[in-house]
This record gives C-alpha cells, sequence and structure tokens, in this order.
C-alpha cells in the first residue's frame, strides 16, 4: 500500500470541516454511519456521483442512497409521504425509505428512475459533515462493488487504498448491517425491499400489512433500491451456509467453521471462529462483515456460516449470508 495516503480525517472541528470541504468540492469522502461505512458524494452533482460509481465499479443499474438531515431536508429531494409520520420514532436511524423523487435529483442516483431512496442517518458524525456541507449526501457502502461491505474505517482502506484517500474514522459501525429499505412509492402498499436492523415486525407494529420482496433483482435491468441482486456482500472465499444450531454436513480441508455463539464440547479439523460471546445475534450481525474480511485475507478454501432463526434480526443476517454464498 502507498505510504503517500493521508491520515485517516478524525472528529475533530478541524478535520470535519475539511471533510465538508472536500465535499463541497466534489470529492468523494468515506464516512462512519450507524450502519456501515459509505462513501460519500454530493447527491445533487453529477460529477462527484460518477466518482463513486467509478471508484466502487458500480453498475449504472443500481441507485444510490441519498443521506439528510432530517425531514425538511427530504422534502427538498422526494415527495412527502404522510405514512413517514407513523414511522418517525426509526429516524434517525438505519431505515431507508424509497419515494417518488423530485426533479432536482440527478438521474445517476435514481438509475433513471422516478423514486428516490431516502435516510436519516444517525451518526453523528455523518450529521456533523451532512450539517457542514448543507447537502444531500449520497454514500453506497464504501467498497469495491460486490464485496463485504466495510465496518471499520481500514476495511476501506483495505478494500479503496488510493482511489479512496479521504476517510473519517468513526470506530466500528453500531449495527454492521445495511439499513433496511422499504418502498412508500405506491399509495397503496409497503414493501419490504432489503430487510436490516429495523425489523419487519417492529414496522408491521406502525405500517400494518408489507409485502416482503423475495424476488432477486436482474443483473441487466435498473434496480428499485441496493442490495437487490442474488450475489452481493461476497468475500473472495467461497461461503457455504448450515443451519441454526446445527453442523457443517462435512468441511474441507483448510476451511473455517464460523459460528454465532459459543459452541461446547465441538472439535474439528477446521478452524473455529465465534460471531458473539454470549450467543447475541445483534452483537453476531455487527462482527458479522469484519470476521469475513477477516477470514477472507487468510486464505481458507471455504468459509462456513451458521444461519440464524428467519425472525426479528435474523431475516437480515440471513440475507447477507444467502447472499455472500451465492455463486
Amino acid at each position: 500500500m502507498s505510504t503517500s495516503l493521508p491520515p485517516f480525517l478524525t472528529a475533530t472541528k478541524v478535520d470535519l470541516q475539511k471533510a465538508a470541504q472536500l465535499l463541497a468540492e466534489g470529492e468523494c469522502v468515506a464516512l462512519p454511519t450507524e450502519t456501515v461505512y459509505g462513501l460519500a458524494a454530493d447527491a445533487l452533482n453529477p460529477s462527484a456521483l460518477k466518482k463513486v460509481f467509478t471508484i466502487k465499479g458500480r453498475p449504472l443499474i443500481d441507485p444510490l442512497i441519498v443521506h439528510v438531515l432530517d425531514i425538511e431536508a427530504l422534502k427538498k429531494i422526494a415527495e412527502y409521504d404522510s405514512r413517514l409520520e407513523k414511522i418517525s420514532s426509526f429516524w434517525p436511524g438505519p431505515l431507508t425509505v424509497v419515494l417518488r423523487r423530485k426533479s432536482c435529483v440527478p438521474d445517476l442516483v435514481t438509475a433513471s428512475q422516478e423514486t428516490v431512496a431516502v435516510r436519516v442517518p444517525a451518526h453523528p458524525l455523518f450529521r456533523e459533515i451532512l450539517s457542514l456541507v448543507n447537502r444531500p449526501l449520497a454514500a453506497p457502502s464504501a467498497n469495491p462493488f460486490g464485496y463485504v461491505s466495510p465496518t471499520r474505517a481500514q476495511h476501506v482502506r483495505d478494500s479503496l487504498a488510493e482511489r479512496c484517500p479521504w476517510i473519517v474514522e468513526g470506530g466500528p459501525c453500531r449495527h454492521g448491517l445495511e439499513s433496511t429499505i422499504i418502498d412508500l412509492s405506491s399509495p397503496h402498499k409497503v414493501r419490504l425491499l432489503r430487510p436490516g436492523p429495523i425489523t419487519l415486525e417492529s414496522l408491521r407494529e406502525k405500517l400494518g400489512e408489507i409485502e416482503v420482496v423475495t424476488k432477486v433483482a436482474s443483473a441487466q435491468t435498473a434496480q428499485v433500491a441496493p442490495g437487490m441482486l442474488e450475489r452481493h456482500y461476497s468475500p473472495s472465499t467461497r461461503v457455504e451456509l448450515f443451519a441454526h444450531g446445527a453442523l457443517p454436513a462435512s468441511t474441507e480441508k483448510n476451511s473455517a467453521i464460523l459460528f454465532l455463539g459459543r459452541r461446547k464440547d465441538f472439535s474439528s479439523n477446521s478452524e473455529l471462529f465465534y460471531l458473539s460471546e454470549n450467543n447475541s445475534l445483534t452483537e453476531a450481525a455487527a462482527n458479522l462483515f469484519d470476521l469475513l474480511r477477516k477470514l477472507d485475507a487468510r486464505g481458507f478454501s471455504k468459509i462456513y456460516v451458521e444461519r440464524a432463526e428467519s425472525a426479528e434480526l435474523g431475516l437480515a443476517y440471513n440475507d447477507r449470508l444467502t447472499r455472500a454464498a451465492a455463486r
């Protein structure tokens, strides 16, 4: 890695102002969010947005999530929907909502569709920079397209290096999984497009019936929201899944087994790893991408990963694993 890369920007006033200045000038800056690190750019600047797609190697069919400071900022880029009042308690937080776009939003953001995905993030550093730059920021995950999402500043540097020299160090991400995405673009229904930290159960308490979209998005046509392709969040090492509470049916030589929590009296020729010391799914989800990256760098022949029960946060955890394991 080049030694000419600048050090991480920090939470100091000077560094945050530097990040805001870079963004205002049309540059890209990797910022921490409560979900994963995002590759931020001015969401209303097509030249800056093109850099995002180039840095990530992201196809133009994949729309970007736009991050805003509050509902008033949202109203400048999207058509307000009264159902947002029912879910206001989830913002700021890891919830993205697809709404009808306004004409000021560039086609690059929306994959030339009439909808835009919007989120009000909770991370204090991201919010401070939003306030300083006073512009909406597009911020897909700060990693090569399709690879394991970054949950630490060093992940961004390891993956993007010179392509993204400016990174704000905000510590490990709280949730470690990307935001929940729901579609409110139709006045007659609500669709869950991507499960995440805000659970389907908690959303149904607020919004009533929600259709869960399970159809895999086409790699040739514009997607409604990011994270809907069959293969995504994938390490270079092959991933194979096994049922919650079970064991892999068989294992290859030089493989790793990744359990949700500690397992007693289990021995294997494979190396064993644990996502949570106390069998917490919240902790396991927060650690998932970090540990997948570490194992990917170890040169294992295969990584076997335990699924969770498919309820609450387990729905999002299993979604990421299923896409990571797809080939």
